[in-house]
């Protein structure tokens, strides 16, 4: 058959999505062990995530949990860290830790023939390190480093202001992390989190190419594993908004931008018409802001929009690093652009490569048997499961200019939002 290579590839929506639902199979501690099976990969995935407890630390111990957790590899009452390491790298293993505002734990990359080597030592991460000083001390330094080089990219300032001017600067989200943060971290702290608060209501998710006699080998192995449920949960204190923060650089040659509000959950009813919203919006490189801002003025290399969530709380924020000189200009046409689209239909031929950009890369996010356990977790973390995926198709196939508008002047019709500018 003659391929004609002028002509595009028709673009076909699929009729139908289906996602197994993985495995649910409970260990002690009534903990659960998510599993999917990989049929002809023999690559093992597994993670061990609880509840972050950070909540119920002082906002001066606030890196008590992250070192706690970079500090399990850094030896055991077994192995030390060079030994550790030695050993992982021998078993072509890789471990590290999964650290967000809600969530804490470790991840696991090995092979099928090795996992029953590694999986014990692994688990011994859980309940025989020993947080060497030096260790921490080096950890610290490190840390300290970072801070000094953050604070001087704008862009990494603006972020952290944004969340300060959103939440307030007493609050565990939009807290400044400065070097005495780190100085107040003890190993007593580590020790104490490490015994008291890690792996709080923990699950389990696993994929891999799993046969029932190594799944029940495994389950043996993680139910030795320390488990704890959650007393008294931490409570968030009321946030305090600042609209507006204006850092000015005298020597720097860009802004960093930041625009942005409180958003919606995935669970809620319009949250797959707001994410196609802000896709349209600043989510992909035909979006309105970078045809408008990069592409027709050439004020920026680079700028978007997205939709992010900080423990349980959500928001949506625009982000730019722009030349100097024309930042009012680039703030009132990103202001524009919010009204545009909320005050004006989207065109059917924008709608039409917009919903083929969204179904595609929705599709793509499932190319790999990890990708499934990935996607899984982040909606089950939500309250969600394969449904919300199955949903969102059957959004993206059918959704209108009108609906468009409609989460428009519902959520983006109350100027001004919080505007952050460091330059």
């Amino acid at each position: 058959m003659h391929l004609n290579r002028s002509k595009a590839p028709e673009f076909i929506i699929p009729e139908d999505f289906v996602l197994p639902a993985p495995q649910a199979r409970k260990l002690s501690g009534s903990r659960t062990l998510f599993f999917i099976p990989t049929p002809n990969l023999d690559a093992v995935k597994l993670e061990v995530i609880g509840k972050s407890q950070r909540l119920i630390l002082s906002l001066e111990k606030s890196l008590v949990s992250s070192f706690t957790l970079q500090l399990l590899t850094e030896g055991t009452h077994t192995h030390s860290e060079s030994q550790l390491s030695e050993f992982f790298d021998f078993h072509a293993t890789e471990v590290h830790p999964l650290l967000t505002y809600s969530h804490e734990g470790m991840s696991l990359v090995t092979t099928r023939k090795h996992l029953f080597e590694v999986l014990p030592v692994f688990s011994s991460l859980f309940d025989q390190a020993v947080f060497p000083e030096e260790s921490l001390e080096k950890r610290k330094s490190q840390r300290k480093l970072s801070l000094r080089l953050e604070k001087e990219k704008s862009a990494s300032r603006a972020s952290h202001l944004f969340r300060k001017a959103l939440f307030g600067e007493n609050h565990p989200y939009g807290l400044e992390i400065t070097e005495e943060h780190v100085d107040n971290v003890q190993r007593n702290d580590l020790i104490d989190y490490y015994r008291n608060n890690l792996l709080t209501d923990t699950e389990f998710f696993l994929c891999g190419n799993l046969d029932s006699d190594e799944l029940f080998r495994i389950e043996s192995i993680l139910n030795k594993i320390p488990y704890r449920t959650q007393g008294t949960p931490g409570i968030l204190p009321p946030v305090t908004m600042n609209p507006k923060i204006h850092e000015e650089r005298q020597q720097a040659l860009q802004s960093s931008i930041r625009i942005g509000n409180w958003s919606i959950p995935k669970s809620h009813p319009d949250f797959q018409a707001l994410a196609v919203f802000n896709t349209i919006l600043g989510g992909y490189f035909g979006s309105r802001l970078i045809k408008n801002i990069r592409e027709d003025k050439g004020h920026t290399y680079g700028i978007s929009s997205s939709l992010a969530e900080i423990g349980d709380i959500n928001y949506w924020v625009v982000g730019a690093d722009v030349q100097k000189a024309y930042t009012g200009e680039v703030l009132t046409e990103i202001y524009n652009e919010i009204r545009r689209l909320s005050q004006e239909a989207v065109p059917e031929e924008e709608l039409e490569v917009v919903r083929n950009y969204l179904i595609g890369q929705m599709l793509g996010r499932f190319s790999s048997s990890f990708d499934l356990i990935d996607r899984f977790r982040s909606v089950h973390h939500s309250g969600l499961d394969f449904h919300f995926y199955m949903e969102k198709l059957a959004f993206l196939r059918k959704f209108t200019a009108q609906d468009i508008l409609e989460i428009g002047k519902k959520y983006f019709s109350n100027l001004p939002f919080v505007e952050v500018v460091v330059g």
